[in-house]
């Protein structure tokens, strides 16, 4: 009786820790995935400013189609001459993931 309590409980603590590291990983992906939409996206909006991809568009209207293929949404940009700033969002769990990138010519 004692050694079936003892595998019941030690079983729940596996699972309980399964799930706990479950969800930190994908909060990680997530993280990650915000960041790479963030990157992308202020790219996108500082070849747009330049004219190094021509495009009649805005740059942020450039910028959130680019976010919004990686999955998330824009919701900052600001261009600053050649230099583009992003903020974007991804929800996990019902918890937003947000991540910011700036994009422009390199400084001399």
């Amino acid at each position: 009786m004692a050694g079936t309590a003892l595998a019941a409980g030690v079983l729940t603590l596996a699972a309980t820790l399964s799930l706990g590291l479950a969800a930190a990983g994908g909060a990680a992906v997530t993280a990650q995935r915000a960041a790479g939409a963030a990157d992308a996206a202020a790219l996108a909006a500082a070849d747009a400013t330049s004219g190094a991809v021509p495009t009649a568009d805005d740059p942020c209207a450039v910028a959130a189609r680019v976010a919004a293929a990686f999955g998330a949404s824009l919701v900052g940009c600001t261009v600053d001459g050649l230099v583009a700033t992003v903020q974007v969002q991804v929800m996990y769990a019902g918890l937003p993931a947000v991540s910011r990138a700036r994009a422009g010519p390199p400084e001399m």
